[in-house]
């Protein structure tokens, strides 16, 4: 048997830090299509749609990756929970990166017709493919070596990565909008951050290769034959629970991340290079912030701190719509941050959390399933529905905001009927000698 407590901590820090690179990296390449989807994806791909109905379009092909996570979770999770998490992580990694890279290479609407649009949606459909692996195989790893009493800490890391990968991913966006002519960046400039995507992978994969399996993996004795029939049959209900209680996550990250940039810079007036600056200042701020929530999670335990996170979603979302419409950056940046000051509170410890909720079996199916669907609920449909909302709506767009807060309702009654899962540690007295 193997004894997560044998692992000494520079081993920790190495893998822990293999694992946030590797996520910063997957999630950069999902990152950087949703900020093009927001800027330029629209006009180059669907020409002939209005602006509103081009960008509409433009995130439904953004969409679709998370359609597409919840059955690569599924794919990686046999993978995982049959040959072990680390064949997951390199697998994933060379999906995501490899469509990516081709993302930057299809030919636009004006080259192909018809034809460039299907291409778009095919390569954002393997991203989510890869990135529904990435998520389950690196947290896993992280958790399962860690420490008990510091799981929460550990496995904030690899939850550190999508801060760094959107950081990243708007950080060339943001370098490219300074730099070229708005003529230059939608001729050309718009490809070059989905061609960095080969270098990034190319250090993932090596920053990958030497990463032991996992303790938790190498002590079952009998691996589940289907896990997502087991999963199915014996833990539905918790699938669905984790589910419903992510999404408000993911509503809030692509609300701020995704649908506000294209709402400033299309009805607002607001700079591209404003918003982005606006937005990654308080993406920096939350995702610095990670490994303090991490360390509350295993001293006051994980549903409280989805349960506070969740609370003050319901009561943030409607001032966040409010402060986006003053177009001042100042008064912006609060509400992303408040917004996501909330996510944090709840994403901090949810790799310590789901993993925890399932048995070690059919762990990676199972937890990778739950968190991806909060995706296709959350992530998905906001940038959709918040666009198609605030079309109808006056300079505020409330109905974006009572959508948020609706769904943050749904997810705090789910956290609610989740359980308490952080490890107590039992301290037995030593006898008294007479």
């Amino acid at each position: 048997m193997h004894d997560v407590r044998t692992v000494r901590a520079p081993s920790m820090l190495r893998l822990a830090a293999a694992s946030l690179a590797g996520t910063a990296i997957e999630f950069y390449d999902f990152f950087v299509y949703g900020t093009a989807a927001a800027l330029i994806l629209g006009p180059l791909f669907f020409p002939t749609f209005s602006p509103v109905a081009g960008t509409l379009a433009a995130f439904a092909t953004f969409g679709v990756g998370f359609v597409a996570r919840p059955l690569g979770s599924v794919l990686f999770g046999h993978i995982g929970d049959r040959r072990g998490r680390r064949p997951v992580l390199v697998g994933s990694l060379l999906l995501t990166g490899a469509s990516t890279i081709a993302v930057g290479c299809v030919p636009t609407y004006d080259s192909i017709g018809v034809v460039a649009p299907v291409l778009l949606l095919v390569l954002r459909f393997l991203q989510g493919l890869g990135l529904g692996g990435e998520w389950g195989g690196a947290v896993l790893l992280t958790a399962e070596h860690a420490p008990a009493e510091r799981r929460a800490l550990w496995s904030s890391f690899p939850q550190v990565g999508p801060a760094l990968g959107f950081l990243l991913a708007n950080g060339v966006v943001l370098a490219l909008s300074a730099t070229l002519s708005d003529a230059q960046f939608a001729q050309w400039g718009w490809r070059v951050p989905f061609w960095f995507a080969g270098v990034l992978a190319a250090v993932g994969l090596w920053l990958r290769s030497s990463l032991a399996e996992s303790p938790s993996f190498l002590e079952i004795d009998d691996h589940a034959r289907v896990p997502l029939a087991e999963v199915a049959r014996d833990h539905w209900r918790l699938v669905l629970l984790t589910a419903g209680a992510l999404s408000i996550g993911y509503a809030i990250f692509y609300a701020v991340t995704t649908w506000s940039l294209a709402y400033a810079t299309e009805r607002l007036g607001v700079s591209r290079t404003v918003m982005l600056t606006c937005i990654m200042a308080a993406v920096a701020v939350k995702g610095s912030l990670t490994p303090l929530a991490a360390l509350l999670g295993d001293r006051y335990g994980r549903r409280p701190m989805c349960l506070a996170g969740c609370t003050a979603a319901v009561v943030w979302m409607l001032p966040t719509v409010a402060l986006l419409a003053t177009g001042q950056p100042l008064l912006m940046f609060v509400g992303f941050l408040g917004a996501l000051l909330a996510f944090v509170t709840m994403f901090g410890v949810i790799a310590a959390y789901l993993p925890e909720l399932y048995e070690p079996r059919v762990r990676c199916t199972g937890a990778a399933v739950g968190y991806n669907l909060g995706g296709v609920l959350g992530g998905a449909l906001t940038p959709i529905v918040a666009t198609a909302l605030a079309e109808h709506g006056g300079r505020v767009p409330w109905g974006v905001g009572v959508y948020l807060t609706g769904i943050a309702l749904l997810s705090l009654g789910c956290f609610a009927m989740l359980p308490e899962t952080r490890p107590v540690t039992v301290v037995v007295a030593e006898p008294v000698m007479d």
